[in-house]
């Protein structure tokens, strides 16, 4: 009974330490704020749009130049889309009759 006993406590051991366990990879994002500043209701023409130099964008295939240059809302999704960064969320900080400040947030994986 003793040996029965050992060789289960045997068995059920080398089951429990044998076995690898595979966790599932967190992924990891680089962030990018874009401030758009458009005039109130004014239908998506983007007044201006300032970039800070950021980290997440070393070694990216966009630039500050190329978005800073952008005239449209519509055109600076289309043009992060393209590049494969994911629209994550906006803000916007408005007053009565001045500028529109908006914080749109872009977010791509980490390769």
């Amino acid at each position: 009974m003793k040996n029965l006993s050992i060789g289960v406590l045997l068995v059920v051991m080398l089951l429990f330490f044998g076995v690898n366990t595979v966790a599932q990879e967190i992924t990891k994002y680089d962030y990018l704020e874009v401030i758009v500043i458009q005039k109130a209701n004014n239908s998506g023409k983007i007044k201006r749009i300032k970039v800070e130099v950021q980290k997440s964008l070393d070694g990216k295939v966009i630039t500050i130049k190329e978005m800073e240059a952008i005239k449209a809302t519509s055109d600076l999704l289309n043009y992060m889309n393209a590049a494969n960064w994911e629209f994550v969320d906006r803000k916007a900080i408005t007053e009565i009759n001045d500028p529109v400040w908006m914080s749109y947030i872009f977010r791509k994986a980490k390769i």
